[in-house]
């Protein structure tokens, strides 16, 4: 029995146990605690839409727009089952309820391998729905919203659907099945029609369809088109509003002079020469939030200039705290010491590795790392707040409303119903977004100057290096071949920090103020080091996936991983483990098949014989980019090479080939990528195409240039010219695929990440035959 099923069966059994089976099933989520918020003209069918008598329909999304099409995305599901006219289709954000949590991610933060299949593992994400529908979070993240949104929107239009049948045959005194629905108006064979809007007042009236009846993925009408983005024209002519774009009456700014050493704190300053400026209204002290901000001084003024020009002037002594001892080169040499210590939960295991490496003809060892890395969103860090009459409204940017909510409450010391979150497109999140630092900071500042909004902004340099960074993690690999060349062991450990524990500790003590309870869930992780994953307690899946859950065939293998407890801030990052364990994993399984003497895609092909949805993708990229073909030279003669990438994460499945060249600085260059996805039903092809090539670049940058050090506690990197970014003219030509399936859909925006890094060195090494085993990738 492996360690996780010890612990994850009794979990589960104490789980039922304690919630008992009287809450609503864990996907029935049509109506709210409370009516959506009345508005005029328009008639709430359920907790996701209204209709209008102009005929307009108001889809309401619960998830955050930060680039990825999530408000189209979700918007083409709902109205394809009502059968809307999708002009008339708008969005809104949803306001803070349970039946908007991501239910998703918290089930696909059980540490499953994707082939287990059993009764422990339906039965324990069967509990964790139940559970994170009362009790999770309203988040945006883990590549979840449409995988999670799905059946909710699906049957919310569906159900509205019916319910306007009703109401036209009780108008018309036919039978409802003799009514057809197209582009928002019902009709029937007698010439009789209504527009969705003339009938909305009297179907609302109706009661809820309980089991509505969707359509065949042959019905669609929407879903499967590439149907342009719904903001797009508000995003061309500028009229779009970022958290950053809020403009409110009375409006005045702030910024903040932060510690430089992470989690530090204010001693004493000396406020003289910045409060004599021009438009500087008020100075404050800020402590350490317990939402993970570090303290500083704040400056509120008339203008964003002015507070940013006063809090330079601030002279500052600071206490630097327990951060200030940490160094990054320190924290990678220590995950590495606690390899040695053999100390990590085996997430994987399947025959006896020790003895098939003892018994193999040849056999290969390496250690691969990963750097910190910052997420150098293009949208500074803001938070607009007015204190008025007992009551707050936070204009934010965030991917958590409902935590950010909470935050500014307790901040406050309002109760949350006193509080108006009003959620902003965001300008880039990629994990930064899921903390409320920023959103405690803003409360705090505005409850200075009560009755005016204030609108904090932080620098691109405080961005930077106050972030919750993606942590760094070493690897150790092992396999052995036989005298054929077959592979037959595969060892994969490896060692980070965690990040859950260090979230949910944030959220427990921002939310609750309970910074004994942060400490507890700490302690309670040491002590059960050894047994596995505990949700929210120490133990932490998303440092280990990329590693264990994935699909190759293995004779022999066991995959481990150690947590590093450590004080340095970290958090979710695009891809999260995925971003550093696909690098390890597939460069690794590169220098296997030069070992053996197999093409690298024959290799993989041969480890994945039950798996074909996986086979495919890897078949279809390969196809795509020539594999085995020559390579014509580079414009400037250099020879170009090609390498492979294939992983899955968050339920999809994505195969990378990149073809690369150096320069005459042996500078890397980067041609093409040809990067082909399996997300289960695309929904929407132009959107998973964006996310592709949005992840390709993202991917490169990371790989390039990404790199975060920590000296003395202070992040040495400020800005795109010591943390650059890929430039568009160093954009490759980006190709790529979808495998067309009537299958639930699955992640888009983070899984196209992962294989970049991997299938880029394995080019080099093919190009250079140097092995590069480190991020970023550098030849000289």
């Amino acid at each position: 029995m492996k360690r996780r099923h010890f612990v994850l069966g009794p979990l589960a059994a104490a789980c039922a146990l304690g919630l008992g089976w009287t809450l609503l099933p864990p996907r029935r989520r049509l109506v709210g605690s409370r009516p959506l918020p009345a508005v005029a003209g328009q008639r709430a069918f359920n907790g996701w839409l209204r209709i209008g008598s102009d005929d307009r329909i108001t889809v309401v999304v619960a998830r955050s727009e930060m680039g990825q099409g999530v408000h189209t995305g979700l918007a083409m599901v709902l109205a394809d089952e009502l059968d809307a006219d999708w002009s008339r289709v708008q969005v809104e954000p949803a306001p803070v309820d349970a039946i908007y949590n991501n239910i998703a991610t918290v089930v696909d933060a059980l540490p499953f391998h994707p082939d287990d299949a059993g009764t422990l593992r339906r039965g324990l994400e069967w509990v964790t729905a139940k559970a994170a529908r009362e009790f999770g979070l309203m988040m945006t993240g883990g590549s979840s919203s449409l995988k999670d949104l799905w059946l909710p929107m699906r049957e919310a239009g569906a159900s509205a659907r019916a319910m306007l049948v009703a109401a036209a045959a009780a108008r018309w005194g036919v039978a409802p099945a003799e009514i057809g629905v197209k582009a928002g108006v019902l009709s029937h064979a007698s010439g009789k029609s209504a527009r969705m809007g003339e009938l909305a007042e009297a179907a609302a009236r109706l009661p809820i369809p309980p089991r509505p009846r969707l359509k065949t993925p042959a019905e669609f009408s929407l879903i499967g088109r590439a149907v342009p983005r719904i903001e797009a024209a508000s995003k061309t002519d500028g009229s779009a509003r970022f958290g950053i774009d809020v403009r409110e009456p009375g409006m005045v700014y702030a910024s903040v002079q932060m510690c430089p050493t992470l989690g530090g704190r204010v001693a004493r300053f000396d406020a003289a020469a910045a409060s004599g400026r021009p438009g500087v209204l008020k100075l404050l002290a800020l402590p350490p939030q317990q939402a993970g901000a570090s303290g500083g001084v704040a400056v509120i003024a008339e203008r964003p200039w002015q507070a940013l020009a006063a809090a330079r002037d601030v002279a500052v002594q600071w206490e630097h705290g327990a951060v200030a001892t940490l160094s990054s080169a320190a924290l990678m040499d220590s995950f590495a010491t606690a390899l040695d210590r053999d100390e990590s939960f085996t997430y994987f295991s399947r025959g006896d590795v020790d003895a098939a490496l003892a018994g193999a003809a040849h056999t290969l060892k390496a250690e691969y790392r990963a750097p910190y890395l910052a997420h150098l969103a293009l949208e500074p860090i803001n938070c607009t707040v007015l204190v008025k009459d007992g009551a707050a409204t936070v204009w934010a940017s965030t991917q958590v409303p409902d935590i950010a909510r909470a935050v500014a409450a307790r901040a406050l010391g309002l109760d949350e119903s006193k509080v108006e979150m009003r959620v902003q497109l965001i300008g880039g999140g990629f994990g930064r977004r899921l903390d409320t630092d920023f959103v405690a900071q803003a409360a705090l500042i505005a409850q200075a100057l009560p009755g005016r909004p204030v609108q904090l902004i932080w620098s691109r340099e405080q961005d930077t290096t106050h972030d919750f960074y993606r942590p760094g993690a070493v690897a150790r690999l092992a396999a052995g071949l036989d005298a054929q060349g077959r592979l037959v062991a595969w060892s994969h450990q490896s060692a980070s920090q965690a990040i859950v524990p260090q979230a949910m500790a944030r959220y427990a003590a921002g939310v609750a103020g309970l910074p004994q309870l942060a400490q507890g869930q700490l302690a309670l992780g040491r002590a059960t080091r050894g047994l596995g994953y505990l949700p929210g307690m120490g133990m932490d899946k998303t440092a280990a996936e990329g590693s264990f859950d994935q699909p190759y065939e293995f004779a022999a293998a066991r995959v481990g991983h150690t947590l590093v407890e450590a004080a340095l801030p970290v958090g979710f990052w695009r891809s999260v483990g995925h971003s550093h364990q696909a690098f390890f994993k597939e460069s690794f399984l590169d220098e296997v098949a030069h070992a053996a003497g197999q093409d690298p895609v024959a290799l993989r092909a041969g480890l994945l014989g039950k798996h074909p949805r996986h086979l495919r993708v890897l078949q279809r990229a390969a196809e795509l980019a020539g594999w085995g073909k020559p390579l014509q030279p580079a414009a400037d003669g250099a020879p170009v090479a090609r390498g492979v990438a294939l992983h899955q994460s968050f339920g999809s499945v994505v195969a990378e080939v990149v073809e690369a060249s150096l320069a005459g600085d042996r500078s890397i260059r980067v041609h093409r990528v040809v990067a082909v996805i399996d997300c289960g039903t695309p929904v929407n092809p132009g959107l998973i195409r964006q996310q592709l090539e949005s992840a390709v670049v993202f991917g490169l940058s990371a790989a390039l240039f990404g790199e975060t050090t920590i000296v003395a506690g202070r992040v040495q990197e400020s800005n795109f010219h010591d943390q650059p970014v890929l430039r568009l003219a160093a954009c490759p030509e980006i190709v790529t695929d979808i495998i067309a399936s009537d299958a639930h859909p699955e992640g888009v925006g983070e899984p196209g990440v992962p294989p970049l890094a991997p299938a880029l060195a394995n080019a080099l090494f093919a190009l250079t035959g140097q092995r590069l085993r480190s991020l970023p990738l550098r030849l000289f």
